[in-house]
């Protein structure tokens, strides 16, 4: 697998991860508000098909299904609509892999509405670009690991269940002050120098 660099066709660009189609697990390990497999599974394409246009271009940054056989895999997959790219997530197994998706890779850069994004299924602490505005989604964490200005989970227990566009995204992180770890700890370094050299020129 390879880390392309991908500038997507006409039509918007929306993101998603950890669907786990067919894995009742995740019902009560994330407190989804489904009563059944069938139920979730059910909700899940329904809401996915009503933000996703045929047109459009959706990236699935991992774990689309757990504990689904390889047809129903393929049925789910058939359903739902627009041009399906995989990040390859741990539960991602070869009956995933094996679907017809536009794309299959580990990790990817994604240009679109002027922003640089590097999508990976699970969460960078530092990434390629950030430090000249480039932006990272992940999934894997199921909304337990929080933003910051410059990363966000786009999986479906953070937005409803369903695709995200890049104007939400945005909107999210303008409201989300913290910056990532590693310009975090290099403005922190830098203040404290400023501190001490400031303390020392009046000593």
């Amino acid at each position: 697998m390879k880390n392309p660099i991908h500038t997507p066709p006409a039509g918007r660009v929306l993101f998603i991860a950890d669907t786990h189609w067919g894995h009742a697990g995740s019902i009560a390990h994330t407190a989804r508000p489904f009563a059944s497999v069938a139920e979730m599974d059910t909700a899940m394409i329904a809401n996915w098909n009503a933000v996703v246009r045929p047109g459009d271009t959706v990236y699935h940054l991992g774990d689309f299904a757990m504990g689904a056989s390889a047809d129903k895999c393929a049925e789910i997959f058939a359903a739902l609509r627009g041009r399906k790219h995989l990040l390859v997530g741990n539960h991602d197994k070869s009956h995933v892999t094996g679907l017809q998706w536009e794309s299959v890779s580990e990790r990817v850069t994604v240009f679109t509405g002027g922003h640089r994004i590097v999508c990976d299924h699970y969460p960078l602490r530092a990434w390629n670009g950030s430090w000249r505005g480039a932006l990272h989604l992940h999934g894997h964490t199921h909304g337990s690991l929080p933003g910051t200005s410059q990363s966000l989970d786009v999986g479906v227990d953070c937005w409803g269940f369903r695709p995200v566009g890049l104007d939400e995204i945005l909107l999210r992180m303008a409201a989300t002050p913290e910056q990532p770890e590693e310009r975090r700890r290099v403005a922190e370094r830098e203040g404290k120098a400023k501190r001490e050299a400031a303390a020392a020129g009046e000593a």
